[in-house]
């Protein structure tokens, strides 16, 4: 926090006047507990709800295509490489485009916070989409050689700028227009989307996997999940288009208090929260992308289970997932962010290498009881994640203390995570690598949750 008294100033009630961009709606509810903006109509709150929905969908659809299909795009992009080699190459590539999101981050957290966070969010969806619907239209080693995983790093590069300001910027667009005492519902819909882009992305792939030969897959297959981008990009935009930027932003710029180079001020006034907010984010990092992106993978490379009942087991935890977000969300309203967060540290810290053991046994029955076993831990840190970090910041500097400290974790620790368990287990020869690298993980979150302020029952503040 800033050390100015006179310049701190939380959000007032805006019961007593029409809240920007409003229109001509009543107001929804009035003030009371409602909070800050609960003058802002339900229909704009639905339509703030789609728009940040839709970006976020398009995203970790993307992401979850790429990780279900990886052996197969290891096949197209490195064939001449022995399987686990590729598949190394293969996960690599997607570590490396994680190295571009700090860098994301503090593009995006800039302009979000200088100029707007609708303006950062119609961008962002514009440049993801386009390069997700690229990927498709790559030729593979066969024709192009060398090339053809250049290309196909680049635009993954491309990719990890684009989406290193969607998940900060679509939480941030929620916390800040929802009523005070459902932040932590709102802002549950951006891990809800992802969970659904990971659905979508799975059902995809089992279908493609199930209906088709692998020579259909290698040859044309694999390419059609990321046409689907295109479309999918250019609804979202058209929906944020539509839309005013948050009423706490309207309110801050009209005072003239947008700050002119917040990335400068988070490191200067907010050092210790960035610190505290990486450490917290680093559960997520690493168990998102080995609960639910690379463990299809494991099942199926590592222990040996078919690919389509890889993908039905993640698709029935997906789904479970799903509903769990929105429990979680609620469970931080009311007990508090730390408390949730708290419990999830710890849950993962006692049981997951024993989940792990039970993957083992091969049955089909336990391997999709234990997903949703981890998939229901990851969501007591997934759904309480964003309004934590949203809420942690102040509006000045909020999209960029955000961005930055979600994407500088996910790039050291989240992207590198399939990678990391893949060579883990090709190192020590022991399928439990991944479990205590999700225990170590589980740990530093614990300890830097534990040394952060309660913020759910905190109105927002500019400074």
């Amino acid at each position: 926090m800033s050390n100015e008294p006179n310049k701190a100033s939380t959000i007032p009630d805006p019961s007593s006047r029409r809240a920007p961009g409003s229109g001509s709606q009543p107001p929804a509810g009035g003030s009371g507990p409602g909070g800050e903006h609960s003058a802002v109509s339900r229909e704009t709150r639905r339509r703030v709800v789609a728009a940040s929905f839709i970006g976020n969908f398009v995203e970790w659809f993307d992401y979850a295509v790429y990780g279900y299909l990886a052996v197969t795009i290891a096949a197209v992009f490195f064939p001449e490489s022995d399987p686990q080699t590729g598949l190394l190459l293969t996960f690599a590539l997607f570590a490396i485009s994680f190295l571009v999101r700090p860098l994301g981050g503090f593009v995006w957290g800039h302009i979000g916070d200088r100029v707007g966070r609708r303006t950062a969010l119609s961008l962002s969806i514009l440049i993801m989409s386009g390069a997700t619907f690229c990927i498709a239209l790559i030729p593979g080693y066969d024709s192009i050689g060398i090339w053809a995983p250049i290309l196909l790093l680049i635009i993954r590069v491309a990719q990890g700028f684009s989406a290193s300001g969607e998940y900060a910027g679509a939480s941030a667009f929620l916390v800040e227009y929802a009523p005070a005492n459902k932040r932590g519902l709102y802002a549950a819909v951006v891990p809800a989307s992802t969970a659904a882009g990971l659905l979508l992305g799975s059902l995809l792939a089992g279908l493609l996997t199930a209906l088709l030969s692998t020579e259909a897959m290698q040859s044309w297959g694999w390419r059609l999940p990321f046409l689907l981008a295109a479309p999918m990009g250019l609804i979202g935009r058209y929906i944020r288009t539509k839309l005013e930027d948050t009423p706490v932003f309207r309110e801050l710029a009209a005072e003239g208090e947008a700050a002119k180079a917040p990335v400068s001020s988070l490191f200067r006034k907010h050092w210790r929260k960035l610190l505290l907010a990486v450490g917290a984010v680093l559960l997520n990092a690493v168990g998102f992308y080995v609960i639910l992106s690379y463990m299809p993978t494991y099942l199926s490379s590592e222990l040996g289970l078919g690919a389509t009942e890889s993908f039905l087991a993640t698709t029935i935890a997906l789904l479970t997932y799903i509903g769990f977000i929105f429990l979680t969300g609620m469970l931080s309203d009311r007990y508090g962010r730390k408390k949730v967060l708290i419990a999830a540290s710890i849950s993962f810290i006692v049981l997951t290498v024993p989940a792990f053991a039970l993957l083992g046994t091969g049955n089909f029955l336990v391997i999709v009881l234990v997903q949703i076993l981890l998939g229901a831990m990851l969501t007591l840190n997934d759904g309480t994640l964003p309004s934590f970090l949203a809420e942690m910041f102040p509006t000045r500097v909020r999209y960029s203390g955000f961005a930055v400290s979600f994407n500088l974790s996910n790039a050291l620790f989240g992207g590198t995570a399939p990678f990391m368990a893949t060579l883990l287990i090709a190192t020590t020869g022991n399928d439990l690598a991944p479990a205590f690298y999700l225990v170590a993980a589980a740990v530093i979150s614990l300890i830097a949750v534990a040394l952060s302020r309660e913020t759910s029952k905190e109105p927002l503040t500019h400074e």
